[in-house]
């Protein structure tokens, strides 16, 4: 264990949240693997910073300056100096030998460069949504540690360091929402794969410090931005309706369609439309998920409880 926390580096991105990042530090610091740790802080006001500084001294702390949000995680993997870099957010946190596990499955798997981890949310642990949509990937498995993805999410993956650096990272232009999509379309363009890789665990107590409306705003900006700089024209052009759709509903359409209309030349500037391969695989997935989504849910014999926020629609600062 103490040979894989010595190839591995574990990136933490953090906004004003102090005491939750206090209590993953201090999860992530109890590994046996004891893996380098690195906390890039997006301009945090409260007391982030001495906290980090005072209470575990053997962790660097990235200060970004600013808030760019996804981008933060670019700054601190520049001073990564492991072969592989795993990420969480200051209310996730790595479980117990799931590291030695990464290193073990990215070792074995070539092809592999980004293994995304089962989410436990909550106390209870229940996994979450999306992973259970992730296991039943219809994607060719061979070679890899588990089912072929398309996407992968931000707090719980771990990298090939090479690889994240070679595709740039994140824009800091998307912030936050949905971010992961266009480095996920660069990575498979380059012909690396994503795998989704349930030996390896990350808990994810989601703070209920979240503003759900500008996240939703977010998402369907940047799925239209993604749109146009990597997927055929008629995607984006639907994509874009739907943002429409999404800011008038929330009441925000004239801000924000500028706001989106200003990014398109950006995007139409720095347009790659992916490969025929990559476009096959992203619709290999889509008509997979359709057919799940038509099949009627089994009855549960107990009451229904609420259903808990999932990653997606919690996680972002």
């Amino acid at each position: 264990m103490r040979n894989a926390g010595s190839r591995v580096t574990i990136v933490v991105l953090t906004h004003n949240r102090a005491a939750r990042l206090r209590e993953t530090l201090r999860r992530l610091r109890a590994l046996h693997e004891y893996p380098q740790i690195i906390v890039a802080d997006n301009a945090s006001t409260d007391e982030t910073v001495p906290m980090v500084e005072h209470t575990f001294p053997d962790v660097r702390i990235v200060q970004c300056g600013r808030n760019i949000g996804a981008a933060g995680r670019n700054r601190a993997v520049a001073y990564v100096d492991t072969e592989y870099v795993a990420f969480c957010d200051d209310d996730t946190w790595w479980e117990p030998g799931s590291l030695t596990r990464a290193v073990q499955a990215l070792d074995a798997s070539q092809r592999a460069a980004v293994l995304n981890a089962r989410i436990a949310v909550g106390e209870t642990g229940e996994t979450d949504p999306t992973c259970d949509i992730m296991r039943h990937s219809p994607l060719d498995v061979r070679g890899l540690p588990g089912p072929s993805l398309v996407g992968y999410m931000a707090g719980a993956a771990v990298f090939r360091t090479a690889v994240f650096r070679e595709t740039g990272g994140y824009d800091s232009r998307l912030f936050i929402g949905g971010e992961e999509e266009l480095l996920a379309l660069d990575v498979l363009e380059r012909g690396y794969a994503i795998a989704y890789c349930e030996s390896l665990t990350v808990a994810h107590h989601p703070s209920p410090a979240r503003d759900s409306a500008l996240r939703r705003r977010m998402l369907a900006r940047n799925a239209a931005w993604i749109a146009w700089l990597r997927l055929p024209i008629g995607v984006a052009i639907v994509r874009t309706l739907n943002a429409c759709l999404t800011f008038g509903r929330e009441r925000t359409l004239l801000r924000d369609s500028l706001t989106m209309l200003r990014g398109l030349a950006w995007a139409l500037s720095e347009r790659k439309r992916v490969s025929p391969h990559v476009l096959s695989m992203l619709r290999t997935v889509k008509r997979h998920e359709r057919r799940r989504a038509s099949i009627p849910p089994v009855p549960r014999p107990h009451t229904i409880q609420p259903r808990k926020q999932g990653y997606g629609q919690s996680v972002g600062r």
